[in-house]
């Protein structure tokens, strides 16, 4: 079997690709502040693990032959992504340059993040965030290809894996308000509601439709399956024309907020099922300052304007809602 070539060693290729640049290994010591023997002996170096002559010497200066100009040719990306490898490990551990990456199921992307970002972009963290569903968000996390998460489950135990609760909402059943208008007001509630109408579904793919579901069943709300949505939109358009009703959460609400004039919500029963957690997730002396930043923000943002938009659109809405969970510097 034929052994291997050692892989190629920077500092002698830097002292290759400079005696190329300058046209000789006196002027290459020069620029890179080391001795000419100490060049020479890099390319000597060099050469012998490569099993290849680099440079032709009957040349005065010597020349790159057919394999040094093929070197050369190469060196030059590699030697830039090392230095650009080198300058993120410094980065990293002056710690406060590179940009945190930020994964959140949807329903907090779309209606908390826009609010979040807009408040720290006057700092000097740069944040990229992008959204997804919680199974994926923790296998992300865990891969490390993000570095902070907020999600709707706790992972599985995890010692390397920080987890704080960030805030809960409680399930509601969202209807017209042409079947509000149809009904007495002694006679309006969440059982009337599913006796008179159909439950128009989010997907079984999501987490959120499987906690809808198991929600459904242990209120023994027995409804065919007709309509399944990955998204509130679309099952908010089928509910404001009073073609079914819905179970859903003031963050889904708010995320499709311009159907708030066209529904009403109705308290569920308290429950542990009744319920939506939302946890926010890092490594463990990773990323602490700015998770408190984002629970601190998260906490402000719901109380400054996600809860005074729903007690002027939608009054009825429980005031336990929306509650904060989170305990500040302490992980679950």
């Amino acid at each position: 079997m034929t052994r291997s070539r050692p892989p190629i060693d920077l500092r002698a290729l830097e002292a290759f690709v400079t005696v190329c640049e300058t046209g000789s290994m006196t002027a290459a010591a020069r620029h890179l502040h080391v001795s000419q023997s100490a060049v020479s002996q890099s390319i000597a170096a060099l050469e012998r693990e490569q099993n290849v002559e680099l440079f032709d010497r009957e040349s005065r200066p010597p020349r790159p032959n057919f394999a040094g100009r093929a070197l050369l040719e190469l060196a030059g990306p590699l030697l830039k992504q090392a230095h650009a490898v080198s300058s993120r490990i410094r980065d990293a551990a002056l710690g406060q340059t590179l940009p945190v990456r930020l994964g959140c199921v949807d329903s907090f992307a779309a209606t908390i993040g826009p609010e979040l970002i807009r408040a720290m972009s006057g700092s000097a963290r740069q944040i990229e965030m992008w959204s997804g569903l919680t199974p994926t968000l923790s296998q992300q996390i865990h891969q490390r290809e993000v570095d902070v998460v907020v999600c709707t489950q706790p992972p599985v135990s995890d010692t390397r894996i920080a987890e704080a609760p960030l805030f809960s909402e409680s399930f509601l059943a969202v209807a017209s308000r042409r079947w509000l208008e149809k009904r007495d007001p002694a006679d309006v509630d969440w059982s009337r509601l599913s006796f008179d109408l159909p439950l128009i579904r989010y997907t079984a793919r999501s987490v959120i439709g499987q906690q809808v579901e198991r929600l459904a069943r242990h209120l023994n709300i027995d409804s065919p399956r007709r309509y399944e949505f990955d998204a509130t939109d679309p099952l908010l358009s089928l509910v404001s024309a009073n073609l079914g009703f819905a179970i859903s959460t003031p963050l889904c609400l708010w995320q499709a907020r311009h159907y708030l004039d066209e529904i009403i919500v109705l308290p569920l029963p308290d429950g542990r099922l009744s319920r939506r957690d939302f946890f926010i997730m890092h490594r463990h002396g990773e990323w602490d300052d700015l998770v408190d930043k984002i629970s601190s923000l998260t906490e402000k943002i719901l109380d400054e304007i996600i809860r005074p938009a729903f007690n002027r659109s939608l009054p009825q809405m429980p005031e336990n809602a929306l509650l904060q969970t989170r305990q500040s510097g302490k992980q679950r």
